[in-house]
């Protein structure tokens, strides 16, 4: 006999659930968190307690999440005319609007609750200002009006490394810094690539991502120009913190890769080879963090 089906009305829980946890883009909040705790691990010269990096992941989860339901609502009918997002709980009607614009402020209250409870003041302001942020100061008002709105924009995505930080030394030092830039100088190629896969998109949604209104070739020159800068500024660790040659090898393994491949993207900008750039950008950033995190640990042994 088949095994008997849940009653409906916990399959209707079931589905609800499902789709508030889809708004708040949880691959997106596991990049973030890939590059916290390294900046965690690095700021204490070893491995932070258990207990502190739950408390910050926790908390950068849910204030991640709450920013990014909040964007979802503000974007519900930009993501309703493209393909890549028509399926998000908005635009399907799966959320009604009110409710998802009252869980994302949820989400941030509760963030910045249990990040000043369990973490620090200083982490918790830094996790809400990455919010306001990213919804005032990009969603609103820079996506839709000029093709560099990712550059400045993604300052948003960069801090939670000073989140991070600033949970193990209640301060922000110049290697902190340098971990934003590496965050900073990587989003726009990164987001760039996908703006080439979708550019059509984009397009429907009269969003002016670079490669709409530049064109493909101009997009690709701008991503091996950043790539190059995300190299050069990941060597920045070096007079700022205490890292050795084991991250030193990984950096240049893996920056050279990355700008081999942004080449190589500019040399044949088609959609297919964007995306493939994009996945890659993804593994290149927690690599690199990840190396961070393996010098210090191997170091303080």
């Amino acid at each position: 006999m088949s095994a008997a089906l849940p009653p409906v009305s916990s399959r209707r829980i079931g589905a609800r659930a499902r789709a508030y946890f889809l708004l708040t883009k949880p691959r997106v909040i596991e990049l973030l968190l890939v590059t916290t705790v390294p900046a965690m691990i690095l700021a204490a010269g070893e491995l932070p307690s258990l207990s502190l990096i739950g408390a910050v992941l926790l908390g950068g989860a849910l204030s991640a999440g709450g920013a990014n339901t909040i964007n979802c609502w503000i974007e519900r009918d930009r993501d309703h005319l493209m393909r890549r997002t028509s399926h998000r709980p908005l635009p399907t009607g799966d959320v009604d609007p009110n409710a998802a614009l009252v869980f994302g402020l949820v989400l941030e209250a509760v963030a910045f609750a249990w990040l000043w409870a369990t973490v620090n003041l200083l982490a918790a302001n830094l996790a809400v200002g990455a919010m306001l942020f990213y919804v005032f100061v990009y969603t609103i008002w820079l996506k839709p009006r000029t093709p560099h709105n990712i550059v400045i924009g993604g300052a948003a995505g960069a801090v939670p490394v000073l989140v991070g930080w600033a949970a193990v030394t209640g301060s922000l030092a110049s290697a902190a810094w340098v971990l934003f830039a590496i965050v900073f100088f990587w989003t726009p190629p990164h987001f760039w690539a996908l703006s080439m896969r979708y550019r059509d998109d984009y397009a429907a949604a009269g969003i002016p991502m670079l490669p709409v209104v530049k064109g493909m070739r101009a997009a690709t020159r701008q991503i091996v120009v950043y790539s190059v800068i995300v190299v050069a500024v990941s060597f920045g660790l070096f007079p700022t913190s205490p890292v050795s040659w084991i991250y030193g090898v990984s950096a240049g393994v893996l920056g050279a890769a990355f700008v081999w491949k942004s080449v190589a993207l500019a040399r044949d900008p088609e959609p297919e080879r964007a995306i493939s750039f994009f996945m890659f950008s993804n593994t290149y950033l927690a690599l690199l963090f990840t190396a961070v995190a393996v010098d210090v640990l191997v170091r303080s042994i």
